[in-house]
């Protein structure tokens, strides 16, 4: 019986890693439908109080902004936007630290206005996954 017990466990090992992976795109998904609502609480349920963001862009000019500074952009942006994955996205877990690396557009009612990379770093809290820090490229060469 132990080792019936012992083989069920060790099966469900890469389904709860599957699992996490899932929660951790989830949240980095959650903030892009926060910016497309303009929904400043919803961009804020899925960072940690003093996240920042980290930019350059295609001229190598690097920006840093809180999470304050973003979420009060967001909400008061005019238009349409959307943030998405151009690929599925990868994701990197160690303990209850995970990274989230993919390519994406940003549009801007509609039109593409930048695309690059976002590279999201995660801790798992007791209220799932939160988002510690992003850093991204904005680039306006290359985009398909």
């Amino acid at each position: 019986m132990r080792q019936i017990r012992t083989l069920l466990f060790l099966a469900a090992i890469p389904l709860l890693a599957q699992s996490d992976e899932k929660d951790a795109v989830a949240t980095v998904q959650r903030t892009f439908d926060g910016m497309a609502a303009h929904d400043e609480a919803m961009i804020r349920s899925t960072f940690l109080p003093d996240a920042k963001l980290y930019a350059i862009r295609d001229n190598g000019a690097t920006s840093t902004a809180s999470l304050d500074d973003f979420a009060a952009r967001i909400k008061a942006a005019k238009g349409a936007l959307l943030e998405k994955f151009t690929e599925e996205p990868k994701v990197l877990i160690r303990g209850k630290m995970a990274q989230v690396w993919g390519a994406y557009d940003f549009l801007r009612d509609g039109k593409l206005d930048h695309c690059g990379v976002d590279s999201v770093s995660l801790f798992k809290t007791a209220d799932g996954w939160k988002i510690a820090a992003i850093a991204y490229t904005s680039e306006v060469a290359g985009c398909k």
